[in-house]
């Protein structure tokens, strides 16, 4: 009989073993998966796209430029992702994603490294004799699979999935702050602290601090460091000396990692390159609304749960949990230890937990009180929101195996819905936010050579798919024309011909209507028309 049982045993755990195989293997598959179908979309993936292409193309890995002009509004991480996938793939939509899928696989693996590390016994308890192994047993993270379950509520987000899939900055931040997190947390709560991991983890901590610094500026910095300090004041303890000790070293590392652009960017650039970066694009973008993104200081507060979906009922759990301490099982249980003894405190449970709440809430607190609000900015606080979710997951997982076996279906479901999606409906909706079509069907009727022109509003969609022919003013900005009197000063100054205009449909009028101008109309998105123009 024990043969049996013991037999049974294993062949449920193969079973195991295959399902989390299968999605590993699936949520690559899905991360990949018609990476480059859909056209660059809105403002911001064409132009990042295009100042690569322009960098790849004069074999210039130091200097941004648009359109020509020199363009210092991001540093140069993700362009170098591109640059390289260009290099490979050739210029196209996939390659300027591939880095962004890369960096949210390695955001999900991170966070499966930290489980791994939660769950295993070296790392459970660091006095097991004054905390019982009953007690240990019944809390959520003392249980073989949770690394999987946070590996898969993180790749089944839909925050990590959409935004892996943009080229933008905000996932190729969010991968090395998550990195760079890991490893610290791993460091603080080894039991030993021998010579190899104090510089193995924290050298991790602090290269990725400099990779964060590359990928979007401060905020590469300033997050771990704030994460960290706040961290240590949720648990009312002081870090351990070598932790402070490495401060002046691993600031040394962060900047030598960071220095590989910043500094030939100075050398060759000066002040306007710590006028334009620095003073404009980090510390106004933050502090005034120049940039034209506002938002209510409660954006974020709504922003950061959806992007939970579909785990967003676990997630206000651990938030419920967090606010009103009435989890009865757990904190019940830790509330009675506490009273007799603090060794409660050393369990990886409850250091992670706060370590969780000091990571979702510097970033929170941090862009709430910003002048300028993007859903992308509370990125890098998702996965500290997927480690809280994860453990009411894990939780309600372990219960039986119909309850493991919902969840994860739930999540193949999000993977599945994802794919038909990207496959039957996304290009329909890229249409609306894209000129691709616009431009590649003029084209296809005898304009290919024809200068593009933007009036009563700009396009920066048209940057890629229009590289090199945009009319731009004398500050390298694509020139706006207001009036169809413009366009045509415009085309006798060119000596007559014709020109492409993306036009809004409430103001196609004032072009077909002007007496001085051949007007017509190619295509449409629905928001934007292109009109074929010339001298009558």
């Amino acid at each position: 009989m024990p043969e049996i049982t013991k037999a049974e045993g294993q062949r449920t755990r193969d079973k195991g073993h295959f399902a989390w195989m299968f999605f590993a293997f699936f949520v690559v598959f899905v991360y990949f998966f018609a990476l480059g179908s859909m056209p660059l979309v809105g403002p911001d993936e064409p132009r990042y796209a295009q100042v690569a292409r322009e960098m790849f193309e004069r074999g210039d890995w130091i200097t941004p430029t648009l359109g020509g002009f020199n363009w210092f509004e991001k540093p140069a991480l993700l362009y170098w992702l591109e640059i390289v996938s260009y290099k490979i793939f050739g210029i196209s939509e996939f390659a300027a994603r591939f880095g962004s899928a890369l960096c949210g696989l390695g955001t999900i693996f991170s966070l499966w490294i930290l489980g791994k590390k939660v769950q295993s016994s070296k790392y459970k308890v660091q006095s097991q004799t004054i905390v019982s192994q009953s007690l240990i047993d019944d809390l959520p993270f003392a249980f073989n699979d949770f690394a999987n379950w946070l590996f898969l509520v993180a790749a089944s987000s839909i925050g990590i999935l959409v935004f892996s899939r943009g080229a933008s900055f905000d996932i190729i931040l969010t991968f090395p702050v998550t990195a760079s997190l890991v490893a610290f947390f791993i460091f603080d709560q080894s039991t030993k602290k021998t010579f190899i991991t104090y510089h193995f983890l924290l050298t991790i901590f602090y290269f990725f601090i400099g990779v964060a610094l590359l990928a979007k500026g401060l905020v590469g910095i300033v997050f771990p460091l704030a994460i960290v300090a706040f961290y240590f004041l949720m648990r009312r303890k002081l870090p351990c000396k070598r932790f402070v000790f490495s401060l002046f070293w691993g600031a040394i590392l962060s900047l030598l990692v960071a220095s590989l652009w910043y500094a030939p960017m100075f050398l060759r650039h000066g002040w306007n390159f710590f006028d334009e970066f620095f003073l404009q694009q980090q510390f106004q973008r933050y502090t005034s609304n120049k940039f034209q993104h506002p938002q209510p200081f409660w954006f974020f507060l709504i922003v950061l749960p959806l992007m939970t979906l579909p785990w967003l009922p676990f997630f206000l759990l651990s938030i419920w949990d967090f606010i009103s301490r009435k989890n009865a099982k757990i904190q019940g249980k830790l509330n009675k230890i506490e009273n007799e003894n603090s060794a409660a405190r050393n369990l990886q449970f409850a250091a992670l937990k706060t370590f969780a709440l000091a990571w979702l809430l510097v970033p929170l607190v941090f862009f709430s009180f910003s002048g300028s609000k993007l859903p992308g900015y509370i990125l890098p606080a998702l996965p500290a929101a997927i480690i809280l979710t994860a453990q009411y997951v894990f939780s309600f997982a372990r219960e039986n195996r119909k309850r493991a076996a919902f969840l994860q279906a739930l999540a193949l479901a999000t993977f599945i819905g994802v794919v038909i999606a990207l496959r039957f409906f996304a290009n329909n909706y890229a249409r609306e936010d894209t000129v691709k079509f616009l431009i590649n069907d003029a084209d296809a009727r005898g304009y290919a050579a024809a200068k593009i022109l933007n009036f009563d509003d700009i396009s920066h969609n048209a940057e890629f798919y229009g590289a090199g022919r945009l009319i731009r003013a004398p500050d390298g900005k694509q020139r706006l024309f207001t009036t169809a009197n413009q366009i045509v000063e415009e085309l006798k100054s060119e000596n007559g011909g014709s020109a492409l205009v993306l036009v809004g449909r409430k103001s196609v009028n004032k072009l077909t209507e002007n007496y001085l101008l051949d007007a017509e109309a190619l295509g449409d998105n629905s928001e934007l028309l292109i009109v074929a123009v010339k001298l009558k």
